[in-house]
């Protein structure tokens, strides 16, 4: 659109959540581990047959890596191409129109805006302190699920949503014995209850196990002797031992840390940014995308938010179409939804 731009990150590689610890590297772990048991389970009823078959783990892994910086490196060279600034950093505000960045290489930067977008995503939530702290090897989130050493022989995933039953597929499929804790009593409760029903009843058939309305009150993480997780459901009380858990009960807004006040804002209850219907923050100039304003936590949906709040700053009105965001789960069968369901809409 010819404004100057400039975009500031701290991580070191653009593309977010989504290219570096989401959507990208759980799919090509998801794409190469449906290859995997395809080959052990399928090729043989099809006249294909083949020696032992056997999964390198790091190999995976390093393809997986592979995947991610070479669209994180693809985004940086749009940059380039688009003349875009990129400024390696942590950026807060110092005033209603200026940004201070605390620059990666240890030095300072100000600069002053006219316009601005909040981008800044989300972090996984984590349960309430000394429950079950993470560690990122034995008690992880989505982020240290993608980068284990080895498949477990044994994992817990609490919360039976999106992240934790396309993790919960991927270690599956590697031969690890995994159970799925979710406090409601179907997983993902924002699918079609039709749907919902059907998927688990084919992730048991996978030899995923479920224990539903269940929650998780507690637990010990003794490192490589196994992580011990309490449980409260139908059946009373019980402890269960896993060698990972992998705790996927949602994300939250990362907002901490940007100073938000000196602009003028502050976040609200649940650590988001509210906006107006151009995206527009309460201060001058501050507009918010993504997953630090409401909606769902997807980055088809904050793409499209970006591309709409510059449209408005410059006049020419954009807009998203909030019923029809599409989300995918990527096990296998892919499950996916669009607009509202049979029971939002009875209701």
């Amino acid at each position: 659109m010819g404004l100057k731009t400039v975009c500031i990150e701290k991580r070191g590689s653009l593309g977010g959540t989504c290219l570096n610890v989401g959507c990208i590297p759980s799919k090509a772990l998801l794409h190469s581990t449906h290859k995997f048991h395809d080959a052990q389970h399928g090729f043989k009823s099809i006249g294909i047959e083949t020696g032992e078959i056997k999964m390198n783990f790091p190999q995976l892994m390093k393809s997986k890596n592979k995947a991610v910086k070479g669209l994180t490196t693809g985004i940086e060279f749009l940059f380039k191409k688009n003349k875009v600034d990129y400024m390696k950093g942590w950026g807060k505000f110092s005033g209603p129109k200026s940004v201070e960045i605390d620059m990666n290489d240890g030095t300072k930067e100000e600069i002053t805006f006219k316009n601005v977008i909040i981008a800044t995503g989300s972090e996984p939530s984590s349960l309430p302190a000394g429950m079950l702290d993470i560690d990122e090897e034995y008690v992880v989130t989505s982020t240290g699920a993608l980068d284990l050493k080895e498949a477990p022989k044994k994992m817990i995933v609490v919360g039976g949503g999106v992240i934790g039953l396309e993790m919960g597929s991927v270690y599956s499929r590697l031969g690890t014995e995994v159970t799925v804790i979710q406090h409601t009593d179907r997983i993902c409760p924002f699918l079609d209850n039709e749907i919902s029903d059907n998927f688990m009843k084919i992730l048991k058939k996978q030899g995923m196990k479920f224990a539903l309305n269940s929650r998780l009150t507690g637990g010990v993480n003794n490192k490589e002797k196994g992580v011990t997780v309490d449980i409260e459901g139908p059946k009373g009380k019980e402890t269960i031992n896993a060698d990972v858990v992998l705790l996927s009960i949602g994300r939250k807004p990362y907002t901490e840390g940007l100073q938000l006040e000196k602009a003028g804002l502050s976040a609200n209850q649940y650590g988001k940014v509210e906006i107006d219907g151009q995206w527009k923050t309460k201060a001058d100039g501050i507009y918010a995308i993504g997953d630090v304003v409401d909606g769902p936590m997807l980055a088809h949906k904050a793409e499209e938010e970006g591309i709409a709040a510059v449209e408005n700053m410059l006049g020419m009105g954009g807009h998203v179409n909030y019923d029809a965001i599409p989300g995918v789960i990527y096990t296998f069968p892919e499950v996916a939804n669009v607009g509202l369901s049979e029971q939002q809409l009875k209701e």
